[in-house]
């Protein structure tokens, strides 16, 4: 097999979470592209589909996507859809955890509900979609899962409480799985992500001090542009990453480098 070749997902079936837009559609488009059927989700239906269609239709792309609705932090409905998926494609290779949501504050002006739920959506949303997909994957022996970390998975900022304990959490989860269910072929890595010109991101990247702040420790001197992610992702998923697992890979422009 040429080294080309370990990068093709011709018949591999992937889950992207949160895929309808930002980091998670480039990564379900940089799938499709390599050749997975993808199903990704979002909390609405329709936007899930609109996503959907859009990669299916991209000229690059020629397998199957289709859109799910799916609140992650709900336990029945994740696993819920984790079998819809595997029931409409016929099964499922590759997991992409990277739905996620982040709410900025200093700790005493934070509700605890707030914190709650960026604990639920970023932690506990990755732990129902790995639980629910184990059985599947331990039971076919091969499994790609990659959980969206961020840099703040190992450094920190101010005001982010609620954000970097769950993707530090998120970045101890991957270790922890990465050992549990290596004796089954499955690979479980981190992407950790630095600052991208996200939807998530808008009010950082339109306050002139706030992003002159975040590209003074950047040593390229930029935030990523989105389609930087997608190459990452395919490696990740590939059979050119099978002897990587338990990793936690930087996309950063040299940040965490410090």
């Amino acid at each position: 097999m040429s080294i080309l070749d370990k990068f093709n997902l011709t018949d591999r079936v992937a889950l992207v979470t949160g895929g309808n837009r930002g980091l998670g559609y480039q990564m379900a488009l940089a799938l499709a592209e390599a050749g997975a059927a993808v199903a990704l989700t979002s909390r609405d239906q329709e936007r899930a589909d609109e996503a959907a269609r859009e990669i299916e239709q991209s000229p690059a792309t020629g397998a199957e996507v289709r859109g799910y609705a799916c609140e992650v932090s709900d336990h029945e409905q994740t696993a819920q859809v984790v079998e819809k998926v595997i029931a409409d494609f016929g099964g499922l290779h590759i997991v992409i955890n990277n739905a996620g949501i982040n709410i900025r504050g200093p700790i005493e002006e934070l509700a605890p509900e707030e914190f709650q739920r960026v604990i639920d959506t970023n932690l506990k949303g990755v732990w129902n979609v790995c639980r629910a997909a184990a059985r599947h994957l331990k039971a076919q022996r091969y499994g790609r899962v990659i959980n969206v970390g961020s840099t703040l998975s190992v450094i920190a900022l101010p005001e982010r409480t609620p954000y970097a304990s769950s993707k530090g959490a998120v970045w101890q989860m991957t270790k922890v799985l990465a050992l549990e269910w290596a004796p089954y072929g499955i690979t479980v890595n981190a992407m950790l992500p630095g600052p991208f010109s996200t939807e998530m991101n808008v009010a950082l990247e339109q306050d002139p001090e706030k992003y002159r702040e975040f590209i003074a420790r950047i040593p390229l001197g930029r935030w990523g542009d989105l389609d930087e992610i997608g190459g990452l992702a395919v490696f990740l998923a590939s059979d050119a990453s099978s002897y990587v697992t338990g990793a936690g890979m930087t996309v950063d422009g040299g940040w965490t480098a410090h």
